[in-house]
């Protein structure tokens, strides 16, 4: 088996039937096996995927383990030399995944490999390359200096943006959004930790595998990324997750060396996570004394028939607009009955959504 693929999902069964979708086409020419681990979803996810992917291997847990757990499960039962980590809310390109396997094939020394990810409206996820999170890089991220001088090497380098987008790099951190890993590397460094309940796995393994001797990879070859939509990240729970993992990673790999800088990086940390908190608790003030929502700015939609449209011909699309902001993907599907729209599965109706690009 040259690859396996391992999709934890919860939630999010349309998304992840359309994900599937696109494997299948991305797939055709690789043997391969896909593996979903459904993590005790309360939407009948389950039930309502195997029979319409009867060659996908299912695991449906009682409960939800957590994001690394629950990937692990599936790699320990995988065989491929090469497994992928797919985020259920994504779609892949055509071509994407034969790219990947051709160039670990090429280069035997990369241990994983992450690519060129967009974000709905077709523009560069920022999340597709990232540096170690040091103690420094950190606080030029929370600081801001990043986004002051995003294209410097010293204080930009969190997201890297002085790479060229659409040129092979080695870089520091893999998103899990879309991680594909050598199994002999895996076998080497260890499976994703399972401290990590939801995010933060994928820094730690990628430090691992740099730790280890392996190099990291940003391919340009697209996917795209709805981003969290098993997630609500204004909720407490996220922004509580989310930090509490950046402290795990910290804990684990920097504090012993300095316990000043630990105490400095922990207060930072907490910090903002307080900021982060403040949103949605002015958003409930305001709800409590009556205060009506903020208006939602006019969004614009480009519309594909997913039936019949190659994924390559929307990012393509999405990709060369000239308006800013761009419109935002939108795929219809007769087979499935629903219409896919960033944060909104909605019934299809054939004459709302027959127009390749029309606003809601």
């Amino acid at each position: 088996m040259k690859l396996s693929i391992v999709i934890v999902s919860y939630n999010v069964k349309y998304h992840l039937e359309q994900c599937l979708r696109s494997l299948r086409r991305a797939t055709a020419l690789i043997e391969s096996e896909v593996w979903v681990v459904d993590n005790a979803s309360t939407d009948d996810s389950y039930h309502y995927l195997w029979t319409r992917f009867p060659d996908v291997h299912f695991i449906p847990n009682t409960e939800n383990v957590g994001f690394s757990r629950a990937n692990n499960q599936a790699i320990r039962r995988s065989t491929g030399e090469y497994v992928l980590l797919l985020n259920p809310d994504t779609l892949v390109a055509e071509d994407t995944l034969a790219g990947c396997v051709r160039f670990l094939d090429e280069h035997p020394e990369v241990g994983a490999t992450g690519v060129k990810m967009l974000n709905a409206d077709g523009t560069f996820a920022l999340e597709s390359r990232r540096g170690l999170p040091t103690p420094f890089t950190s606080f030029c991220k929370m600081s801001g200096l990043g986004k002051l001088f995003p294209r410097s090497r010293i204080f930009g380098h969190y997201y890297m943006q002085y790479l060229d987008r659409e040129a092979p790099a080695p870089i520091e951190v893999i998103s899990g959004a879309f991680n594909m890993l050598r199994r002999k590397a895996l076998d080497q460094v260890g499976l994703l930790d399972e401290d990590f309940f939801m995010y933060g796995e994928d820094v730690d393994l990628s430090y691992r595998l740099l730790k280890g001797g392996w190099k990291n990879y940003y391919l340009p070859l697209p996917i795209l990324h709805y981003k969290g939509e098993s997630t609500v990240k204004s909720s407490y729970r996220y922004v509580s997750v989310f930090y509490n993992a950046m402290l795990i990673f910290y804990n684990k790999h920097y504090s012993r060396r300095n316990r000043l800088l630990g105490y400095v990086v922990k207060t930072a940390v907490y910090v903002r996570a307080f900021l982060d908190m403040c949103g949605p608790t002015w958003d409930m003030v305001r709800r409590a004394l009556g205060f009506p929502p903020p208006k939602p700015c006019p969004v614009k939609y480009m519309s594909f028939d997913f039936d019949t449209t190659p994924v390559s011909h929307m990012f393509a699309a999405l990709q060369t607009q000239d308006c800013d902001p761009g419109a935002l993907l939108r795929t219809y599907s007769a087979k499935a009955g629903v219409v896919i729209m960033p944060g909104e599965v909605v019934p299809y109706v054939p004459s709302q959504t027959d127009t390749p690009t029309d606003d809601a």
